[in-house]
């Protein structure tokens, strides 16, 4: 009976036709990631492309709330004569530069210890939380540091360096120092995480072979990991650089552009021009011409760093 239920089973899978394998056609295996990856493009797109064509239209015309007319490129013409909107470009470049330097600096140093020094290793968390405060936070926090609560003053004085009270904002470079130092304190974090990851992606065998020949960390750190991190620094830096172009709670709630608009950075500049003067078609000239600046700017800069390091 067993052999007889064997056989006849073995007869109904030898009778049951095989179900065809349908493949893919070659157009749908070929569109299948871009469908993956389409929502996501679609919401991208609807929230970055259409402010930027809505920002690019707008400054063709002298928009006065409802009232919009035709102006051509005068706004444009207009802008590049304008003293206001080159000295805060020149704010932005002045107080950006800084930063960023200082930010990378003092983020390659702490990502050096943070990465060689078990005690530092395991702390590593506590140099992110100033990024994660609001930046209107902060820029609060700062101002009544140096301004409204003269806690920085008090300190200075206390170490007697100073006699008395500072005027933080009576000052062109001091007013810029407050900008720098709020700055520096919440986004150096975003440097360091990322030179942190780097340093931990390299090749271990790389360092262990220096530091047999005698090499010590510093030295391998120099002339080792920091050539090696180039193409991340390179790129985590013009990030950071893009970034800063946009400073604005800082301004806005700090200094407002005083002294005689020393501080008044280009974002600070736009807002002004449109919000508080009410030309929104000049204001969004001002944008599109400073998107045009930073991205052949970031361009430039990666372009010519990759291709340096390639040859």
């Amino acid at each position: 009976m067993a052999t007889y239920a064997s056989s006849q089973t073995a007869g109904a899978h030898r009778a049951a036709p095989a179900r065809p394998y349908k493949r893919r056609s070659p157009l749908l295996r070929a569109a299948f990631p871009y469908l993956l990856v389409a929502p996501a493009l679609i919401y991208l797109l609807a929230i970055t492309l259409y402010p930027g064509v809505f920002a690019i239209y707008q400054s063709l015309f002298v928009v006065k709330f409802v009232k919009w007319t035709w102006a051509g490129f005068d706004n444009y013409i207009e802008i590049l004569q304008d003293r206001e909107f080159w000295a805060a470009l020149g704010n932005t470049l002045i107080i950006g530069g800084i930063s960023l330097c200082l930010q990378t600096v003092i983020a390659l140093a702490i990502a050096y210890f943070a990465y060689r020094d078990p005690m530092v290793r395991g702390w590593r968390i506590v140099f992110l939380m100033p990024m994660l405060f609001m930046p209107s936070a902060v820029a609060f926090i700062w101002k009544l540091a140096f301004n409204d609560g003269r806690v920085i003053s008090d300190l200075l004085m206390h170490l007697g360096i100073v006699s008395g009270n500072v005027d933080w904002l009576g000052s062109v470079w001091l007013a810029r120092l407050t900008l720098i130092v709020a700055d520096v304190w919440q986004w150096t974090p975003f440097l360091f995480i990322i030179f942190v990851a780097a340093l931990q992606g390299q090749d271990q065998e790389i360092e262990e072979a220096a530091r047999l020949d005698g090499a010590s960390w510093p030295a391998i750190f120099w002339n080792i990991s920091l050539p090696m991190m180039r193409p991340v620094i390179v790129v985590a830096v013009t990030l950071r650089a893009i970034d800063i172009t946009t400073m604005f709670a800082n301004v806005f709630i700090m200094t407002q552009g005083t002294p005689g608009g020393t501080t008044e950075t280009m974002s600070y500049f736009i807002y002004r021009t449109g919000f508080r003067m009410f030309n929104f078609g000049y204001a969004s000239a001002a944008s599109v011409l400073m998107l045009i600046i930073t991205i052949v700017l970031a361009q430039t800069i990666v372009k010519r760093a990759f291709h340096s390091g390639k040859s």
